[in-house]
């Protein structure tokens, strides 16, 4: 079974509307696929797969001794693909008990499948790294803006503390020197993960080399979303390059998406945007990302990997520039059909208009901080 957790670092960049599109993609190539809403604060995946009405989900299973992990293992309308909701109005399900925990990874990791996706939820919570860390091939779901690829590289600076935590021991020599760079959390926040590993080494050779073998195998995946031109995939990677400078930590490119309103139409009409309108350059882009999944599948699991890291990102550029060709020539059609409404054009230039503002909110934000850089003296 391969274990897919797809996480972002920063609400609102569309990782459930991934994660549902793309189950569906590989179920119908044959796979079977079970999908589950781990987003225990706020689920809403069943939204989005058409599932409606009153669904059992790991909140009755946590709190209900009659109901058994089977019985909330729902069968979809889509042909191949099996779903657990997460149940977000249960209480206390967004804060997991390690007992709790360990529980529902062990009876994921029993299901009969070929795919296990995990719509995991947004931040860094413990109980999110996780579930992420079930695969050392997850999924992280960012767009361009600067504040989702700045959480997104939280999101992996914390995954490499997780690691660290995991690997040495309280009572370790490394353990017992993470203990006390605990206690001071500013000069945690600041820690050179590279510096940091070659100090461990130095004081615990042993479990230091556990902590190597570990993150040998750790290569996350990378889904830019809401993308609006080819030079948005320069933000991947920008990513790419602070995780491997500054944490260790490579990353692989697996697909851009561009934004598109048709995904609002096809939510209002519960149904995810591949069935709502396979031919749209977004339901291909889903298509695509499956296809190097499948692609991947005699590898995926293999902790000695041979990916071409550099060429995924270069693939990925390529993509870009053909789906905003597509875009414009399918925008371009539309302004000499009928099809080609005035909400239509209404909704586009607002959209437009938002994305401006955004940049130019960034934009003063980055001045800002510069001034101050240089009133400060950091900046000559």
């Amino acid at each position: 079974m391969h274990i897919i957790p797809i996480a972002s670092g920063k609400g609102g960049v569309g990782k459930s509307l991934v994660a549902a599109n793309l189950s569906i993609a590989l179920a119908q190539t044959g796979r079977k696929v079970v999908i589950v809403d781990l987003d225990l604060g706020g689920s809403n995946l069943h939204v989005i797969l058409g599932q409606m009405g009153s669904l059992k989900g790991i909140g009755t299973y946590m709190t209900a001794d009659d109901v058994s992990f089977e019985d909330i293992i729902l069968d979809t309308s889509y042909k191949n693909l099996r779903f657990i909701a997460g149940e977000a109005e249960v209480p206390g399900m967004a804060n997991l008990k390690v007992t709790q925990k360990k529980k529902i990874i062990n009876n994921l990791l029993k299901l009969d499948a070929d795919y296990l996706i995990i719509d995991l939820g947004a931040g860094t919570s413990i109980d999110i790294m996780d579930f992420f860390l079930m695969s050392g091939r997850g999924l992280i779901v960012t767009s361009p803006t600067l504040t989702a690829n700045l959480n997104a590289y939280l999101f992996l600076k914390n995954i490499s503390f997780r690691l660290l935590n995991n690997c040495f021991p309280a009572k370790s020599p490394g353990g017992q020197y993470l203990t006390k760079l605990k206690k001071d959390g500013h000069s945690l926040q600041k820690v050179y993960i590279p510096k940091l590993v070659d100090q461990l080494y130095k004081i615990d050779p042993e479990n230091s080399n556990k902590y190597n073998d570990i993150i040998k195998s750790l290569r996350p995946r990378l889904i830019l979303n809401l993308m609006e031109e080819p030079k948005d995939a320069a933000k991947a990677t920008k990513l790419r390059h602070s995780s491997r400078e500054y944490l260790g930590l490579d990353l692989e490119h697996l697909g851009v998406i561009y934004r598109d309103d048709i995904q609002i139409k096809a939510l209002n009409s519960r149904l995810p945007v591949i069935k709502y309108k396979p031919g749209a350059i977004i339901s291909q882009a889903i298509f695509r990302i499956a296809d190097k999944l499948i692609e991947e599948e005699d590898t995926v699991d293999d902790p000695l990997l041979n990916i071409d890291l550099d060429n995924s990102f270069k693939e990925a550029e390529l993509e870009a520039e053909t789906d905003f060709e597509s875009r414009m020539e399918y925008l371009n059609d539309l302004l000499y059909t009928d099809n080609f409404s005035v909400s239509d054009l209404i909704e586009t230039v607002k959209s437009q208009q938002y994305e401006i503002s955004q940049l130019k909110k960034e934009n003063n934000l980055l001045k800002t901080k510069l001034v101050n850089a240089v009133k400060s003296g950091f900046i000559v």
